[in-house]
């Protein structure tokens, strides 16, 4: 399993869990070694099989380079978790090129880019024995509702998209597509908008359960979606907000 984006929150909770399921994990990461070092010494200190990956999956020739060295290191790929993302606050009068362009490479061209080379291996029309991919949405993406996320928002909605639209085009290639949009989680990204006390107050008020998520209960979803439980949910969005 390729996990972008997980030195920290989802993304580590998810290779962790990984592990423990089995899987032989390849923790992508951009700049934060030591963090990525921590996560594959956590599987390790267990017995599982882990390695990290440093790559910008923003940049299309790092992901071209990226795979590769996953070709070489575990030979082959059965799930993809696009999990890399940014979260940038700007209104729209302070909207910045460079910030805006950011925002969509990470959170949007990276899922083009890591996807394409997974559908490549995992391709049963290319020799492949088919897989999965699994894609990070949030719940921005159809509520709105952060003040300053419009760029965030705009691009998860693209997420949303872009599931849908993958489903449908690599379904009878054996590879399944699905993805989750987590609501209010116990996550460094909350520091964009606010902190982690904001967020857990803001819980209390929007949130029908009353409580922040923590990245495990996503890791949980991601962990289903990829195994033979959900062998028939395919082009399908999962809700994991506590009922927001």
């Amino acid at each position: 399993m390729l996990i972008t984006g997980a030195s920290r929150g989802i993304g580590a909770a998810t290779a962790l869990l990984a592990a423990e399921h089995g899987y032989q994990v390849a923790v992508n990461y951009v700049s934060n070694d030591a963090a990525a070092k921590a996560v594959v010494q956590s599987i390790e200190s267990v017995g599982g099989i882990a390695k990290t990956f440093k790559a910008n999956v923003a940049n299309n020739h790092e992901v071209v380079e990226l795979f590769e060295a996953i070709d070489s290191t575990f030979g082959t790929l059965d799930v993809l978790v696009n999990n890399a993302g940014i979260l940038e606050t700007f209104s729209i009068l302070d909207a910045d090129p460079q910030a805006v362009h950011r925002t969509f490479e990470a959170n949007v061209f990276s899922l083009y880019y890591c996807s394409r080379e997974a559908v490549k291996r995992m391709s049963t029309a290319n020799g492949g024995r088919g897989g999965v991919i699994i894609n990070m949405s949030s719940a921005a993406a159809k509520l709105c509702s952060m003040p300053g996320g419009n760029a965030y928002s705009a691009s998860k909605s693209a997420v949303d998209g872009f599931n849908l639209a993958l489903a449908n085009e690599v379904g009878e290639l054996g590879i399944r597509v699905n993805a989750i949009r987590p609501g209010l989680i116990a996550t460094d990204i909350q520091n964009g908008r606010g902190g982690l006390a904001v967020a857990t107050e803001l819980a209390r008020t929007l949130v029908p359960m009353k409580r922040i998520g923590q990245p495990e209960e996503i890791a949980q979803a991601v962990i289903w979606l990829a195994s033979d439980q959900a062998s028939y949910v395919h082009g399908a969005t999962l809700d994991v907000g506590g009922g927001r």
